[in-house]
């Protein structure tokens, strides 16, 4: 699933080609996504200039003065530039024509993204609950030491609930986590202050890193332009079972925490 890195180098390899730009016209061929494409999105939407792209968690933004298209790419989702002849595939649900002759084109196979349409972006029931973006300034060590009090529920899955902090998919969190020292089984309510302070500067650290790099390719994501995330290849421990670990040379463990591989160094996280 892209998470918040592969959402970003989306963002930003669209961006160049939509900011600006008037929605001449909006062919949606599949409404059935995730959540049914209200029948007067096309509506809504023709005829806006796109003032910016933005991102919230995993969702995208296309801003206008009358609202925002919201777009979550869902398990296998991705969106392209195409010239206006090229011909849509069974999976190519979503077209959105612009001034420039562009087309913005949504693909998703398995059909678990979704499309929205939204004055206030940010009051929308998807983005309005959400905890702070990792790279912001809300987010700190001592948001989620305050968070956590209490909280008997494993760090790693703390870490990845959206009302405690955005974009901190399975991939990232594992590799924070190990970066950070700590366990991924720890109770959320017994990591001190001092350690969540590590654990909040290593996922800015991971998630930067893995920006730069366009995100992670394990199966499903490509970039707006085709290309493969390269993130994968700076892995320290996930997807590494029984590798040893680059620190210390023990075998990388794994271990299932709420329904999700987690990867793990015994030696050198505690």
């Amino acid at each position: 699933m892209p998470e918040l890195p592969e959402v970003e180098t989306t963002r930003r390899g669209i961006e160049p080609y939509v900011t600006g730009q008037t929605i001449r016209a909006v062919t949606i061929r599949n409404r059935s996504l995730r959540w049914p494409v209200a029948d007067d999105f096309e509506r809504r939407a023709t005829g806006g200039r796109i003032d910016s792209v933005g991102r919230r968690a995993k969702y995208l933004l296309f801003n206008t003065a009358a609202g925002s298209a919201i777009l979550h790419l869902g398990m296998s989702g991705s969106v392209s530039i195409v010239p206006p002849d090229t011909p849509p595939t069974v999976h190519d649900h979503v077209d959105i024509e612009l001034a420039s002759g562009d087309v913005l084109r949504f693909r998703d196979p398995r059909r678990f993204g979704s499309l929205h349409w939204a004055g206030d972006a940010l009051e929308h029931r998807l983005l309005k609950d959400l905890g702070p973006e990792p790279l912001g300034d809300a987010f700190d060590g001592d948001h989620l030491w305050r968070l956590s009090r209490g909280r008997r529920i494993a760090v790693k899955p703390f870490i990845m609930t959206a009302s405690v902090v955005v974009g901190v998919g399975n991939i990232y969190a594992s590799e924070a986590l190990f970066l950070a020292g700590i366990h991924p089984k720890r109770q959320a309510g017994r990591v001190s202050r001092s350690r969540y302070d590590r654990l909040a500067d290593t996922i800015r650290e991971v998630l930067r890193r893995a920006i730069a790099a366009g995100g992670t390719t394990l199966r499903d994501f490509y970039g707006f332009n085709g290309q493969a995330g390269y993130f994968q290849q700076q892995l320290d421990v996930y997807g590494r079972e029984d590798e040893p670990c680059h620190r210390c040379g023990a075998p990388v463990r794994n271990v299932v925490l709420g329904q999700r591989a987690t990867y793990y160094c015994g030696r050198c996280q505690t």
